[in-house]
């Protein structure tokens, strides 16, 4: 098995929820995290209204500066303070957004991410039309 089987009809969710939900950004890029005034967001951080994540809270989006309308990758996130991981969206990000927002939130040893990248293909179990 592939280290990664990167399915895209779940790429095909993924822009399902983003095209029928709204993007409030909330942290504009070059604005502080609200608790640790330290972090600066590095692009536009938001959510997609009326949806539901990992942690109860809406889906959280990067928004990058270059026009979109797909779910370029994701990042998984693990957090040992608030004990949760979460999935963010990145919408609209180029490799440079997407290298600052790793490093935004691999910062501290309390929070680590890894990104996945977007991929078309198709694994045969997945094939079940």
């Amino acid at each position: 098995m592939e280290q990664l089987e990167n399915n895209a009809y779940f790429w095909q969710k993924m822009d399902t929820l983003l095209l029928s939900s709204t993007c409030k950004i909330d942290h504009p890029q070059g604005s502080s995290h609200p608790i640790y005034a330290n972090l600066i967001y590095p692009v536009d951080y938001g959510y997609l209204q009326d949806t539901v994540g990992t942690d109860t809270q809406p889906i959280h989006v990067f928004k990058g500066k270059k026009s979109a309308h797909n779910v370029g990758a994701i990042v998984i996130s693990a957090d040992i303070l608030k004990k949760d991981c979460e999935v963010k969206l990145l919408v609209g990000c180029d490799e440079e957004e997407k290298v600052k927002i790793l490093e935004f939130l691999n910062q501290t040893q309390f929070q680590k991410a890894i990104l996945v990248q977007r991929g078309n293909q198709t694994p045969n179990w997945a094939n079940n039309d």
